[in-house]
């Protein structure tokens, strides 16, 4: 009862085609690797505004001289 052995991989994947049928795996492989496109676009985007926004917010202190 270790490992599946090809027989049992053979048998899901005849399943799986059953459910989904032929077309809808590599539209839903295509639709997978849209999110993981976008999940990266925004993750780079983040960065660009985290680094912008940081540059742009230094202050400068000026101490007050009262005596």
């Amino acid at each position: 009862m270790g490992s599946l052995s090809i027989w049992h991989w053979l048998i899901v994947l005849a399943i799986a085609l059953l459910l989904f049928g032929r077309g809808k795996i590599p539209e839903l492989m295509g639709d997978v690797a849209k999110g993981i496109k976008s999940f990266k676009k925004g993750m780079n985007d983040d960065e660009d505004t985290t680094a912008q926004t940081t540059t742009s917010r230094t202050v400068e202190h000026k101490a007050d001289e009262t005596k």
